[in-house]
């Protein structure tokens, strides 16, 4: 048994297109679900052109301008890393959750590995969307950001900044907890 404290870390990303590698991640937020006053946000500078118009109309972002203000990818994820580390403390495993967390943690897990040569969260990630479906035994169809927000009334709202987006998640899946599992 370990001894080991889960900490969960809500996470968003923001990318030029549906796959990492041949797209690039651009910008990345999380908080601490628990205490989402802890926050981590960078812009990354892409790794290629390679764009989905609609990805990047979504957000606002303009590849040149993150190829100018943008982070260094092995420096973002660096950064991304440490602070994982001072929010885990010294006993703490951070916990990766994500809103349609497939698509979130391939970013992380791709970038982690191929500019800091490994992942703080391992393989794994816990998805609000299938946690939302186990909750409530809803069909997968109802576990859209919309249809939870009608039964659950956040506070927040998604907006495809990936800081707020993490916070937005953070409530939602706090939410579930409290509201529909506890």
């Amino acid at each position: 048994m370990s001894n080991e404290n889960e900490v969960f870390v809500s996470i968003d990303v923001e990318a030029a297109g549906p796959i990492p590698g041949e797209y690039s991640l651009l910008t990345i937020g999380a908080c601490s679900a628990f205490e989402p006053e802890k926050t981590f946000a960078c812009e990354l500078k892409p790794i290629n052109s390679n764009f989905e118009p609609k990805a990047l109309e979504v957000t606002g972002l303009s590849l040149s301008m993150l190829a100018e203000t943008g982070l260094e990818p092995h420096v973002a994820m660096a950064r991304f890393s440490e602070w994982l580390t001072v929010i885990s403390g010294p006993h703490g495993k951070p916990v990766f959750v994500g809103f349609n967390a497939p698509f979130d943690w391939s970013f992380v897990n791709y970038y982690f590995h191929r500019f800091a040569g490994v992942n703080p969260f391992g393989f794994t990630a816990l998805d609000i969307k299938a946690l939302y479906m186990g909750a409530t035994g809803c069909r997968w169809n109802e576990t859209r950001s919309s249809k939870i927000a009608d039964r659950l009334k956040p506070t927040l709202s998604g907006t495809h900044d990936a800081l707020r987006d993490a916070l937005y998640q953070a409530e939602i899946f706090r939410l579930i907890l409290s509201r529909l599992i506890q």
